[in-house]
C-alpha cells in the first residue's frame, strides 16, 4: 500500500476518532519514561544541588525509545499486519483533530466575551502562566500554539512517516513526548534531558523549515517569507522560530512578545507583522494547518503516483 494511502487512512482515522480517551499508548509511555527519569536521573556533584549525567539522559533516551521502535518495525514487517501497524502507528502520533478541539473552545470563550473561560481553556494548551492575560494575550497564546503544535503534532508525524514509515513516526512521536518531558533548562533536567532535546532538536530541524515553507505558500507569502528570515534567528528555539515567524506573517497578526513562564518574565522576540491576535487568528491558524495538511497529502499522492 503507497505511503500516500497510508497517510490518507491515518488522517482519516484522526478525524473519525481524535485522540483514544482510554488506554492512550503515549500515557502509558509516559508513565515509562518517569519511572526511567525517578531511577537514572541522580544528584551531579558540582556543589550546587544541580541533578542529572548527560550520559545518564542518554541511556533513559535509549531504553525508552528505541526498544518500542523495533518492536513496531518488526510488527510493521509482518504481511497480514504490516499495513494496520503502519496506520495504527500514525494515527497514534498525530493531533489534528485534538489540536482543534482544544484551540476552538478558546476561540468560541473570546467571541462571546468569557475571558475566564477563555484564560482556562488556553491554559489546557500552553506552559505561561494565563491567569492574568487579557483578550489578546489569550489569543495570541492560542494562535502560537496551533501554529508551534500543527508543526510538532501534525506535520512532523507526516514527514517521519513518508520517511521511514511506522517505526519513523513511532521514533519521532516518542522523541518528541521526551523533549516535552524532559527538555527543561533547570537544575533537574539541564544535564539529564540534554539528549532528549538536542535529539528532537534534530528529528523537527527539516520538518520545521517545510512547515514554515508551507504556511507561506498558504498565506501571505511574501510577509510570511520576510517574517521568517528576519525574526525567526532570534527566537530561541532553532525549529519553533521558523514555524512561528512563517505562520504569524502568513497570517498577517503580531505574535510573540512577554510571557510569564512559572513566575519568571520572559521578554520574547516579536514575530509577524500586523494586527494584534483576536479569536478570528486562533480560527485562521487552525485553518492554516488543516489546508497544510491537505497539500502535504497531495504531494504524497503525486510523489507516489510519479513513483508507480
Amino acid at each position: 500500500m503507497s505511503v500516500a494511502l497510508l497517510s490518507l487512512a491515518g488522517v482519516a482515522l484522526d478525524a473519525l476518532c481524535g485522540e483514544p480517551r482510554r488506554w492512550h499508548p503515549l500515557v502509558a509511555f509516559g508513565r515509562l519514561a518517569g519511572a526511567l527519569e525517578q531511577r537514572l536521573n541522580r544528584p551531579y556533584d558540582d556543589g550546587a544541588g544541580a541533578m542529572g549525567w548527560r550520559s545518564h539522559g542518554l541511556m533513559a533516551w535509549l531504553l525508552a525509545v528505541l526498544p518500542l521502535t523495533l518492536l513496531v518495525w518488526l510488527l510493521s514487517r509482518q504481511p497480514p499486519i504490516g499495513w494496520l501497524v503502519e496506520v495504527l502507528a500514525l494515527y497514534a502520533a498525530l493531533g489534528l483533530r485534538s489540536l482543534g478541539e482544544h484551540a476552538l473552545p478558546v476561540a468560541q470563550a473570546l467571541r462571546s466575551g468569557d475571558l475566564l473561560e477563555a484564560r482556562r481553556r488556553v491554559g489546557f494548551m500552553v506552559s505561561r502562566q494565563t491567569g492574568e492575560l487579557d483578550e489578546a494575550g489569550v489569543a495570541r497564546a492560542a494562535t502560537e500554539s496551533v501554529l508551534e503544535n500543527g508543526s510538532d503534532a501534525v506535520f512532523a508525524a507526516l514527514f517521519w512517516f513518508a520517511v521511514l514509515g511506522a517505526p519513523g513516526v513511532v521514533l519521532y512521536r516518542l522523541s518528541n513526548t521526551l523533549d516535552a518531558m524532559w527538555g527543561y533548562r533547570n537544575a533537574r533536567f539541564e544535564r539529564f534531558g540534554w539528549a532528549a532535546a538536542r535529539i528532537d532538536d534534530g528529528l523537527n530541524y527539516v520538518p520545521a523549515r517545510l512547515v514554515a515553507l508551507t504556511y507561506a505558500l498558504l498565506g501571505q507569502t511574501a510577509r510570511a517569507l520576510r517574517c521568517w528570515g528576519t525574526q525567526a534567528p532570534h527566537w530561541d528555539s532553532p525549529n519553533a522560530g521558523p514555524v512561528m515567524a512563517a505562520g504569524a506573517g502568513a497570517l498577517g497578526v503580531s505574535l510573540g512578545g512577554a510571557a510569564v513562564y512559572h513566575g519568571e518574565l520572559h521578554n520574547r522576540p516579536a514575530l509577524g507583522e500586523g494586527d494584534p491576535a483576536a479569536a478570528r487568528h486562533i480560527e485562521l491558524a487552525l485553518q492554516l494547518v488543516q489546508r497544510g495538511v491537505w497539500l502535504w497529502l497531495l504531494v504524497l499522492a503525486l510523489g507516489s503516483y510519479l513513483h508507480a
